[in-house]
C-alpha cells in the first residue's frame, strides 16, 4: 500500500503548506518542493526494480542493451524535466518552467538521434532497390 504513504504524505504536506503559505510563502514553496524530493526518493527502489526487469527482458530477447539505456535515460530525463518544471511552475515561474520544458525535449531528440538511425537504415534496408 504505498499509494497510501504517498497519498498521506501530500495531503498533509498540502494542509502545512496552505497554513504555512498566509505567514511565510517561502517556506510553503520549501515545504512543498521537499515533499515531493521524498517522493521522488520514496519511488526510487520501485523504479529501480523496473530497470532491472527491462535488463532482463532485453536481454532475453538479445537486444543490445546500449538502446535500451538510452531509452531509459530518455525516460530519465522526461520525468526530472517535468518535476523541475512543476516545481518551478510552483514557484511562480511559468516562462522558466517551459525553458526547462524545451530543454528536456532537446535533450531527448539529442539522445534518439542513434536510435532513429538504426531505424532509419533497418528501413532502408528492407525497401526493395
Amino acid at each position: 500500500m504505498d499509494i497510501l504513504q504517498i497519498v498521506g504524505l501530500g495531503i498533509i504536506a498540502t494542509i502545512l503548506s496552505l497554513v504555512v503559505k498566509e505567514q511565510k510563502p517561502m517556506f510553503s514553496f520549501i515545504l512543498a518542493t521537499f515533499t515531493g524530493v521524498m517522493i521522488f526518493l520514496f519511488l526510487i527502489g520501485k523504479i529501480s526494480d523496473v530497470i532491472h526487469v527491462l535488463e532482463g527482458l532485453a536481454m532475453k530477447a538479445n537486444l543490445n542493451i546500449v538502446y535500451l539505456d538510452t531509452i531509459l535515460k530518455i525516460i530519465g530525463i522526461a520525468y526530472i524535466a517535468e518535476f523541475g518544471a512543476q516545481v518551478t511552475r510552483d514557484a511562480g515561474q511559468g516562462a522558466i518552467a517551459s525553458k526547462i520544458e524545451l530543454a528536456g525535449k532537446v535533450l531527448i531528440m539529442v539522445l534518439a538521434i542513434p536510435i532513429l538511425s538504426v531505424m532509419i537504415e533497418t528501413i532502408i534496408q528492407l525497401l526493395p532497390s
